[in-house]
């Protein structure tokens, strides 16, 4: 039977993996793999949930209640909030509107799985910086990076998978380098969990205002419970976020989404004190792996860094043996999500094992 005849793939998008999600959990066994909240959602973002909009109608387009919600939260304009399904499609609709071909865009590597498929489909160029020891951001290299192409340049903090933050004082030292007509995205998907006193908070510091060319990427995924949903937003200068709103896919936010996201802020304090038991159990478990041997960096988000280098697979493995489902990176480590109180045990045993392999 001979082959049929398919329509052209541009080559690029061919070769590119698809993005892969954190594997699924069994029954019996702790998914650890995509940082998901442990907790189930409050009582009252249930019932919000149960009181949406009709199925059979579309929702708001703008999510227009959550974006003024959200503006009343940190004193900004409606026209200077942007919601979308999740703070990754708001990366897409930025890279689509500020870049095309013969575009850079830079970001750290490694960093966030999806950043390098976002230039690739814009038809851009992505400049991966390396890391610095410890898992952090190299702000003065990737500074260097930028040229008279850069279109965008991504920071992720605390950076996603290996941990650590990005500092007050060097956001404002890289932002001081970069070109102001060069767009800034400030990824925070994780800042509910940051503990650092000298962490950079671009919303708290309104980082926005002082430079317009500064994007703050938020999400209700993580600390907020809702990664089922897809939900997430950003704050910055409306006629940065009308390129987000113009390349965005219309109706992507669901009433359900916007509704639950507004009971969530609405329980804000009660959510607060589920994402201190979190940052807890990070804590021992860092401090943990770290007493085994492990060269754990300083993580502030919801998971743990293991750099197993060539042993990656080997030692994630093990963990899947286990029942423990984590996320491994071939060639450079592992994450591990803080999941339930209890897989803290089952995860520090299943690493003492490996570390002494």
């Amino acid at each position: 039977m001979t082959e049929p005849i398919l329509p052209r793939i541009r080559p690029e998008i061919a070769a590119l993996p698809p993005y892969r999600q954190g594997k699924q959990a069994g029954a019996n066994a702790f998914k650890l793999s995509s940082n998901e909240n442990p907790f189930e959602p409050l009582p009252s973002v249930l019932e919000a949930l149960t009181n949406t909009a009709p199925i059979n109608r579309y929702p708001d387009a703008t999510a227009s209640a959550l974006r003024a919600r959200l503006g009343e939260k940190f004193g900004v304009e409606v026209d200077a909030v942007h919601v979308a399904s999740g703070s990754v499609a708001i990366l897409h609709q930025l890279v689509l509107g500020t870049s095309t071909v013969g575009d850079e865009v830079v970001y750290a590597w490694r960093s966030f799985e999806a950043y390098p498929s976002l230039p690739l489909v814009a038809g851009a160029t992505g400049i991966q910086v390396p890391l610095a020891p410890g898992g952090r951001h190299d702000l003065q290299a990737m500074a260097d990076a930028v040229t008279d192409r850069t279109r965008v340049v991504i920071v992720c903090t605390p950076n996603n998978p290996t941990g650590p933050i990005v500092t007050r004082a060097e956001f404002a030292a890289f932002v001081a380098r970069v070109p102001q007509d060069v767009l800034i995205i400030l990824d925070e998907a994780y800042a509910e969990f940051v503990t650092a006193p000298d962490a950079v908070d671009g919303l708290a510091e309104r980082v926005f205002e002082k430079h317009p060319n500064v994007v703050v990427l938020r999400t209700f995924s993580k600390a907020f419970g809702l990664a089922g949903l897809r939900v997430g937003y950003a704050i910055g200068h409306p006629h940065v976020l009308d390129a987000a709103r113009t390349t965005g896919i219309p109706l992507s936010v669901t009433s359900a989404a916007e509704r639950a996201a507004i009971a969530s802020l609405d329980a804000e304090d009660e959510l607060r004190e589920r994402v201190a038991v979190i940052v807890e159990r990070r804590t021992r478990l860092a401090e943990g792996l770290r007493a085994q041997g492990w060269e754990v960096p300083d993580t502030q988000s919801n998971f743990v860094w293991l750099p197993a280098g060539d042993r990656t697979d080997e030692v994630a493995a093990a963990f899947v043996a286990a029942d423990l489902i984590v996320r491994p990176f071939s060639g450079d480590g592992i994450r591990i999500s803080v999941g339930e109180e209890e897989s803290l045990d089952g995860v520090l045993a299943v690493a003492a094992e490996q570390v002494r392999a």
